[in-house]
């Protein structure tokens, strides 16, 4: 019978694993196992496998039979390797225990050093290294390290006896304790965690070993862990490895120290070492904070203004070697490197390498700087760079080291920062932005009757909805920074305030919001504006060299369009004419046309919006040239133009000449009891066919003027929404197309054009194949057959939604990434039988997982032809639509 190997060794000029074996070593397993390959200076150990843990968790904490021996085998390769013995007083072999899951997890997983030491090993590495103070040093952080970590003692108990002893005795820093001193302090350590055990602290340097293992797998599993794999996708089956490695010591006096390097800026990505290390310490004291650092590098060091002397001042030949192992490192990975480094007496050793985190201006630099010397292809570059990074480089951000006074917390429905006076009401916001005033609206929710004042705000609050509620939706389209679903604060309308964490804040007062992280905060705080470099756009170029899929923009005001045209997109992949009907000017005409009992009262309504939309579509024509432009026509429910105040029916009164109580005797009729499911897109067409009709003849008419005015032979595909049935979209195919006919005939120019639909609902992807018969192209309107599939509402959704990821009922919110199991079911049935049907039908996605990378991925998969998002995403879009490309290469 074979037995599982879980034990895998390296160092001393070997290394039974590699950087292929990521998964079962983990990532600081595997890159030990590397540079131990290379024949970099790595302190030689051992590495127990992720599988371990794994195998851990699934039987109930309990560890595979065999895997004692083989620790106990291991120990023994380490003592021959180093000549030392785990546990003997004259020779004392000391290690370090460190966690290495796959997917790197800074400061997650927990760490135990100078493991082996007991009162007599502590004598021998005193006696040993001819420096007792050294070795009572290293024995006091080791009775604190695994009290705090493995015995689960509050680490303030030894940090409180410490203060002490140095106020007793007038000291200020650590390092002016002496020999005798940490003897006196190892004794009051090993007492107080006696008292708080009930039993001695443990002596047994194996019993030691065995409890550090348990807590570096424990340690998998604490909240502070979860929370970080729950941010970053990173999926508990994957566990952490256990590295059991040597100890080599940066406190051995002046020639010693630690450290933590980059090979280039994380910051900026220019390409210049960056670093810190501290003379005569632990690693522990690097990152802790306990004495603060010094730089890496003289001009580091003269950049910051610091009089510390940087390591390349201080231990220039430690420092030269150090270079030459960036150099072998970031040739070896090709990619930038996090390096964890001690200098023991003179001599340097590896203890890390691993890719690193980095700011999306340093990874987009890293990226092209690599690809241009050679070190990389375009491909791997356009592979380098996370799509959702590139939102901290489209929209303003606040400076890093600006102070956040948190009013309150939302979610980060849409990204960038933004500062202004607060307002709740759209209407104020629209009077107050036109005198240049910068304004934040605040409000419980908004509605379509908001977008006035939504498009006049620098940015929205909400203190209801989710990641997907109208606030987030329409900021995201208008690239409105947007904090949705900010539960803490309560907003009083009629007073003009709003209460948050026992503060007040009025109309008038300044706010920030950072759409980045979902705060609210005191005050106006200077933004850093985005700077698209030459690096975005000779990424961007590599991009579109290997991309599959075009990426259209959700658009419709001019503003918007040449936004997204400046980013790249390639047409317009939904125009959502309804979004034209809010301004203040033609609400009243769209209110007289709806509240209109006949058809000739709806005409005349529609003859006054006529003229407005045809303006707005010559202008959307103009920018976006010959580029496709999808415009869908009416679609909202009828509740959203009603009048709400008597203000509103009055307006409407005066324009049609009939009574305010016979309005809203009507408004009253027009009322629904579920408007989503009601009376809104095909089904407008259907019943009231002028609406239809006057949105057709806008946007001809748009085209043919605008060709005989610059030339351009603008393309429309008009969209018919929610179709559930080929019967619907041939009548309304029909009449759309018959204007077209009037058009041409009148204008003596044929208008260029597709008629397709919107699939936005179970029955019409699954129906298909009948579909396209008369769709010329589908657009997949994801956000609503996500709500139609599920029977979720997406603004309400977000109430409990945070319970449903939690418990693992969903994996993420399929708002905002496509749910490919159900959803996607329905897109790639649909994709199919349309193509069946018709095997040139054009087809693209238009919710908003079009701005999605996970989401555009699957979109790829399916072969569709272009994906449509707001128009700070179309970047994003594009990037991941390469990614997706290169991946379905192989």
């Amino acid at each position: 019978m074979s037995v599982t190997k879980w034990v895998y060794a390296f160092g001393g000029g070997s290394s039974e694993g590699d950087a292929s074996q990521r998964e079962l070593l983990g990532g600081k397993g595997a890159n030990l196992a590397e540079m131990a390959k290379l024949g970099l200076p790595v302190p030689p150990g051992f590495t127990i496998t992720t599988a371990v843990c794994v195998a851990y968790y699934e039987n109930n904490k309990a560890y595979p039979a065999e895997l004692d021996a083989q620790i106990d085998a291991a120990l023994k390769n380490l003592e021959s390797v180093t000549g030392k013995a785990f546990g003997d007083p004259a020779n004392p072999l000391l290690v370090s225990v460190r966690s290495g899951a796959r997917a790197s997890m800074p400061g997650m997983m927990d760490t135990v050093l100078n493991l082996g030491l007991n009162d007599e090993t502590a004598e021998g590495l005193a006696k040993l290294s001819g420096d007792k103070r050294f070795a009572y040093d290293s024995y006091r952080r080791f009775i604190q390290m695994y009290s705090d970590v493995v015995l689960d003692l509050d680490h303030s108990i030894f940090e409180e006896i410490l203060e002490t002893f140095k106020e007793e005795n007038d000291y200020s820093l650590d390092t002016e304790l002496s020999a005798d001193d940490w003897v006196v302090i190892v004794d009051e350590y090993k007492r107080a965690a006696a008292d708080e055990l009930g039993r001695d602290f443990p002596t047994d340097p194996r019993e030691q070993l065995q409890g550090a293992i348990g807590a570096v797998f424990d340690s998998w599993m604490t909240a502070r862990a979860i929370k970080y794999r729950e941010l970053h996708d990173i999926p508990e089956n994957w566990g952490t490895a256990v590295n059991v490695q040597a100890m080599v010591f940066g406190n051995m006096g002046e020639t010693s120290a630690t450290g933590v390097a980059f090979t280039r800026d994380p910051s900026t990505g220019r390409n210049s070492y960056y670093g810190e290390f501290l003379i005569n310490a632990q690693g522990e004291d690097v990152v802790a904070g306990i004495r603060t650092p010094q730089c890496l590098t003289q001009e580091m060091r003269e950049e910051m203004g610091d009089t510390q002397p940087s390591m390349q001042e201080a231990l220039p030949d430690s420092y030269n070697e150090l270079a030459a192992v960036f150099d072998v490192l970031e040739r070896h990975y090709r990619d930038m490197q996090d390096i964890e480094f001690t200098v023991e007496r003179g001599r340097l050793w590896m203890l890390q390498t691993r890719n690193g985190k980095r700011t999306a201006k340093a990874a987009l630099k890293i990226a092209v700087d690599m690809a241009e010397s050679g070190l990389i292809t375009e491909e791997e570059a356009v592979m380098r760079v996370d799509p959702a990074q590139l939102d901290q480089l489209l929209h303003p951000t606040i400076a890093d080291d600006a102070k956040r006074d948190v009013l309150a917390t939302g979610l980060p429905a849409s990204p960038g920062a933004a500062a202004g006076v607060v307002v709740f009401d759209s209407d104020e916001a629209e009077l107050r932005a036109k005198k240049g005033e910068p304004v934040i609206l605040v409000r419980i929710e908004t509605s379509p009757e908001d977008i006035h004042g939504m498009h006049a705000a620098q940015g929205i609050v909400t203190a209801r909805g989710g990641m997907t509620s109208h606030a987030a939706v329409v900021a995201r389209g208008m690239g409105r920074p947007c904090v949705s679903g900010a539960g803490g604060i309560r907003i009083d309308y009629a007073a003009k305030q709003f209460t948050a964490g026992g503060r007040t804040v009025k109309e008038g007062d300044f706010v920030t919001i950072d759409g980045s992280t979902g705060e609210v905060l005191a005050g106006a705080i200077d933004m850093i504006k985005p700077e698209l470099s030459g690096d975005f756009g000779r990424l961007m170029e590599w991009a579109d060299k290997v991309r599959r899929m075009k990426v259209r923009t959700n658009a419709e005001t001019p503003a918007d369009v040449q936004t997204a045209k400046d980013f790249g997109a390639e047409g317009i992949g939904l125009c959502r004419t309804e979004h034209m009907f809010f301004d203040a000017d033609r609400i009243a005409a769209v209110r007289e046309m709806i509240l209109s009992d006949d058809k000739d009262g709806r005409v005349a309504a529609l003859v006054k919006i006529l003229p407005m939309q045809r303006a707005d579509f010559e202008s959307i024509f103009e920018i976006m040239e010959e580029r496709p432009c999808t415009i869908r026509l009416l679609d909202p429910p009828l509740h959203e133009f009603l009048p709400h105040t008597e203000e509103d029916v009055h307006a409407v009164a005066e324009a049609t000449g009939l009574s305010a109580a016979l309005l809203m005797q009507r408004a009253e009729a027009l009322s629904e009891s579920n408007p989503m499911l009601g009376h809104r897109g095909c089904r407008l067409g259907i019943t009231f066919p002028e609406i239809y009709e006057m949105q057709a003849r806008a946007i001809f008419e748009a085209q043919v003027n605008v060709e005989k005015k610059t030339g351009i032979k603008p393309v429309a595909e008009v969209m018919i929404p929610l179709v559930a049935t080929a019967k619907e979209l041939s009548i309304l195919k029909a009449a759309v197309a018959k204007i077209a006919d009037e058009v041409a005939s009148e204008s003596g120019t044929v208008p260029v054009y597709l008629i397709g639909t919107m699939i936005e609902l179970p029955r019409a992807a699954l129906r298909a194949d009948d579909i396209a018969v008369e769709a010329e192209f589908f657009s997949f309107g994801t956000n609503d057959l996500t709500q139609t599939t599920f029977g979720l509402s997406r603004d309400d959704a977000g109430k409990f939604m945070p319970d449903y990821i939690a418990q693992g009922i969903f994996e993420k919110d399929p708002f905002v990434t496509l749910d490919q199991s159900g959803v996607g079911d329905l897109v790639r049935i649909a994709a199919e039988r349309g193509r069946a049907t018709r095997p040139g039908l054009k087809l693209g996605i238009c919710g908003e997982h079009g701005g999605d990378p996970a989401s555009i991925h699957f979109c790829d998969s399916v072969g569709l032809d272009y994906v449509s998002c707001s128009p700070y995403r179309v970047p994003i879009a594009r990037l991941a639509a390469a990614q997706a490309a290169l991946k379905a290469r192989g």
